[in-house]
């Protein structure tokens, strides 16, 4: 367990509120871990019908936290082996059974948004930006979204998202389908506390079962597999190393002398 995800339980709602605002969110491996740890234990619990995620601070989170995919890229820590299959989060989010709401605040980048592709309902501030900079940093698409995300956009758009790093706004997200609603930053909260309860109020089994029939998690896990092992290669190569060295110095990459393979 990790004091930066604080877990609540009532009224049939799990909420898992991301308490890390002083970096922005960004993600550790505690912090993976006790949020795929909640959301696969969840279906056990009959007191919990419903899961809600959201953050504190002004930021919903900054994704992982880049200062361990530069160590990955220098061959240090254990975290970046994980990814082949998929992080504690990414396959509980695929496995899940349980119904997941999301309230979003302020910038979701990476993780943040493709971890919304696996939730039933997501309510989203006006203002907000998601950001899904993947080949920005050298890498490549994770959660399955290199399935989710096109399907739910279409190609060209989550290809602009995803290899051009473009940002949306809240307003756009509900408009293209990432979101249901977009609401003043206020309000997001309180709509997606009253969603996650009015689903926790419905027949459980047959909420299950539609979720299940909705969705396709032996694919997901599969593509997050081969998402993964390819995350992982390129998390080793030059062009990594030039783009995590050139954010931490606030420059321009400049991948030109970062020569790598062909990807297999």
């Amino acid at each position: 367990m990790t004091e930066h995800v604080l877990i609540d339980k009532r009224d049939g709602v799990l909420t898992l509120t991301l308490n890390r605002p002083e970096k922005k969110n960004a993600l550790t491996p505690a912090m993976y871990g006790a949020l795929g740890d909640a959301i696969d234990h969840a279906p056990a619990d009959p007191e919990v019908r419903c899961i809600l995620i959201q953050a504190n601070g002004d930021m919903f989170t900054a994704g992982n936290d880049l200062a361990d995919f530069a160590a990955a890229n220098r061959g240090e820590g254990a975290g970046s082996g994980e990814r082949r299959g998929g992080s504690a989060l990414i396959t509980a989010l695929a496995r899940a059974t349980t119904p997941i709401v999301a309230a979003v605040e302020g910038r979701a980048v990476g993780v943040g948004v493709t971890l919304l592709l696996h939730c039933d309902l997501v309510f989203i501030a006006q203002d907000a930006l998601l950001t899904t900079p993947f080949v920005n940093l050298a890498l490549v698409p994770e959660a399955a979204s290199s399935i989710l995300l096109p399907a739910r956009i279409g190609h060209a758009r989550a290809f602009s998202m995803f290899v051009l790093g473009e940002a949306i706004s809240g307003r756009q997200a509900a408009d293209w389908g990432i979101a249901n609603l977009a609401l003043p930053a206020g309000e997001v909260r309180v709509r997606a506390r009253a969603a996650a309860e009015a689903i926790a109020a419905k027949p459980p089994s047959a909420v299950t079962l539609t979720k299940q029939l909705m969705r396709e998690s032996e694919r997901y896990l599969a593509r997050i597999a081969e998402e993964g092992g390819h995350f992982t290669a390129q998390l080793k190569t030059p062009e990594a190393k030039e783009a995590f060295a050139a954010f931490a110095e606030k420059r321009a990459p400049n991948f030109a002398k970062a020569a790598t393979k062909e990807p297999a």
